[in-house]
């Protein structure tokens, strides 16, 4: 049996979750979260906990029954509590900035960098002295922010020389010594 998958989620207060039609609807306090599952995968509601039950042990049934847990459990982490994502800005002269939902960045390319962000992320942006720019992302989806996160590290990934880049908040960069290495 899956390790994951049979592990029942409970419910916590303020968090409702229902089953219609192979699609689970989970709301709470930050927002409403759905998910579509696969006609293999069974979701049923018992006692305040969410149970992820399959059919047989074929394979891909086995993989399906611990993603649909996974995916429901962080739906429910989601509108409970919420997912925040930190990114830093390290490089002379890097910034961000934001009005509204778009947010500006300067990495060191002839224009300004500008993106608009779905309205489900909420964004914030500090520049204190001395220190690097963050932009702080949260949302009740981890897989929306996780794809926002990436598509903003994507405008300059960290390298591994100088360290410059955009990276996570306490994220390692393992550096390499350049030419001195074969002296």
């Amino acid at each position: 049996m899956s390790r994951i998958g049979k592990h029942p989620i409970s419910i916590p207060a303020g968090v409702t979750v229902s089953v219609k039609d192979g699609v689970v609807t989970v709301k709470g306090a930050k927002g409403e979260l759905t998910q579509s599952v696969d006609a293999r995968i069974e979701v049923a509601v018992e006692d305040a906990q969410v149970i992820v039950r399959r059919g047989s042990d074929d394979r891909q049934e086995r993989s399906l029954h611990g993603l649909y847990r996974a995916l429901i459990n962080n739906m429910i982490v989601g509108v409970s509590e919420g997912f925040t994502k930190t990114l830093e800005l390290v490089g002379v002269g890097y910034r961000a900035s934001n009005q509204g939902q778009i947010l500006e960045l300067s990495l060191g390319f002839t224009h300004n960098i500008f993106l608009q962000l779905p309205k489900e992320i909420n964004l914030e942006t500090k520049a204190e002295r001395n220190k690097n720019p963050l932009i702080i992302l949260s949302s009740a989806d981890k897989q929306l922010l996780g794809q926002v996160c990436s598509k903003i590290r994507s405008f300059r990934m960290p390298e591994p020389y100088k360290g410059k880049g955009i990276r996570f908040e306490g994220e390692v960069i393992r550096r390499k010594s350049g030419k001195s290495a074969g002296k």
